[in-house]
């Protein structure tokens, strides 16, 4: 009688447990221009989708311009193309296009282009009407600069300029994009190299607050969405075999700060009151919201963090292979998957590769892609020690 009983009340904790977990899908936060929180650079997606803590790149725009202070080269440029859907269409993509420029021994300025084409869309109003193709798409443009405070630390602000014209003109051909813009506040430590038992050894830690910023507003009527301001928090260790052999370790975190959704009156959904009530509440005020607002309490608030673990193995500074994890809570978006990647550097070019495996029964949209990285480096280079 006591092991039925036993059985019974777990069948019941594992059926209130299921019932939460499908009210707290009811939660998934969304946000406007969510492509901002795609990788868009093949090195950072071969290592799951993270940079913030990685050694400084010509792609370190979107994770953490503060490690430009860091780059060895005195300038460079970047392309990447990441195609998107490519099971299903041809003609959506994000592409990246990176400028650096490293002044001096303790700062430096970058300036970034990404690019989200939603492909060819054919609407008609009638049988008898000539179809009309529309283009939608997104973009941002960026500028930053960083400040090495110190010989291990240094900081940057990165300005963002967003448009997104998804705005469909079909009854209406004066539609215009919407438009707003962001900012970035980051900061990246590097370590000098440490000598260890039977290797040397560097440690690295990065911190990004990015899209800080007004409400995205697609129409006169209609509701301001939030952006996805983002926290980013990881470090990492560089195993130094010898001066051929490397190996880097990294570890990040993300947090949406955006408030949850929830049910505000209490009526057991989340209806349009509730919505009219979180649409109230202010880009900065819901920045502060988003930490402790889960109705779920701390443990929701943790499901709402996404974490990455990557690792990348350097030979010769000629020859990288990369892969990584990244993780996110079955109730927060089930984002889950393996990355591996490849590098090539040959003189001042180095190309870079990356495929994704979903581990998630969602299946993501970049399963089956190789992504596509390219920088050319020139100038001067700078030796860190």
């Amino acid at each position: 009688m006591k092991k039925i009983t036993i059985l019974v009340l777990g069948l019941a904790l594992l059926s209130n447990l299921q019932v939460f977990s499908q009210e707290e899908r009811d939660r998934v936060i969304t946000t406007a221009v969510p492509f901002l929180l795609i990788a868009a650079d093949a090195r950072a997606a071969g290592m799951g989708d993270q940079g913030v803590a990685t050694s400084a790149d010509a792609f370190s725009q979107q994770w953490n311009p503060a490690k430009y202070a860091f780059i060895t080269s005195q300038q460079g440029v970047g392309v990447s193309y990441t195609p998107y859907l490519s099971n299903i269409v041809n003609d959506i993509f994000l592409g990246n296009l990176t400028y650096f420029n490293r002044l001096d021994d303790r700062s430096a300025v970058a300036a970034s282009l990404r690019f989200f084409s939603l492909g060819s869309i054919e609407t008609q109003m009638g049988f008898e009407d000539m179809p009309l193709i529309l283009s939608p798409n997104e973009m941002t443009l960026d500028l930053s600069y960083a400040l090495r405070l110190s010989d291990n630390f240094s900081m940057a602000v990165a300005g963002r300029y967003l448009r997104s014209d998804l705005k469909l003109a079909v009854n209406n051909e004066d539609a215009t994009a919407a438009s707003t813009f962001g900012v970035d506040v980051a900061a990246y430590y590097q370590s000098q190299s440490l000598v260890f038992a039977n290797f040397d050894g560097r440690f690295r830690g990065g911190a990004n607050i990015s899209n800080i910023g007004p409400k995205i507003k697609y129409d006169e009527v209609g509701q301001e969405n939030f952006i996805p301001t983002n926290l980013k928090l990881g470090g990492g260790f560089d195993f130094i075999f010898d001066a051929d052999n490397k190996l880097g370790t990294y570890l990040e975190f993300n947090k949406l700060l955006v408030p949850t959704p929830q049910d505000f009156n209490g009526d057991g959904t989340i209806d349009r009151a509730d919505e009219e009530e979180y649409n109230n509440i202010g880009a900065i005020q819901g920045i502060f919201k988003s930490f402790n607002d889960a109705p779920g309490g701390f443990g929701e608030e943790m499901r709402e963090v996404t974490w990455a673990l990557g690792a990348e193995y350097v030979f010769r500074e000629a020859f990288a292979l990369r892969t990584g994890y990244f993780n996110e809570s079955e109730s927060k978006g089930s984002r889950k998957f393996f990355a591996i990647g490849a590098g090539f550097k040959y003189a001042p070019v180095v190309i870079d590769i990356s495929y994704l495996f979903s581990t998630s029964k969602v299946v993501s949209p970049l399963e089956g892609t190789l992504r596509f990285g390219l920088t050319f480096n020139f100038g001067d280079s700078y030796v860190e020690n």
